[in-house]
């Protein structure tokens, strides 16, 4: 066992809280078009894990029936 401190784990969802709440005015227009990008790679990502929870589900509903 290792005697450093742990750090708390984030509640879910806190990183989603603090970059809505970021200041944008600090950003440009290069920087705010990469940061677009960016959401957008990390809502196709969440997509995919949703469509691939629900066809779990679904089986497992189906299984049940």
């Amino acid at each position: 066992m290792s005697d450093e401190p742990v750090e708390p784990r984030a509640a879910r969802g806190a990183t989603l809280s603090h970059l809505e709440r970021e200041d944008l005015d600090l950003y440009g227009v290069e920087e705010l078009s990469e940061r677009i990008e960016r959401l957008k790679a990390e809502i196709a990502r969440v997509e995919a894990k949703r469509a691939t929870k629900q066809a779990g589900r679904g089986a497992a509903e189906a299984l049940f029936r």
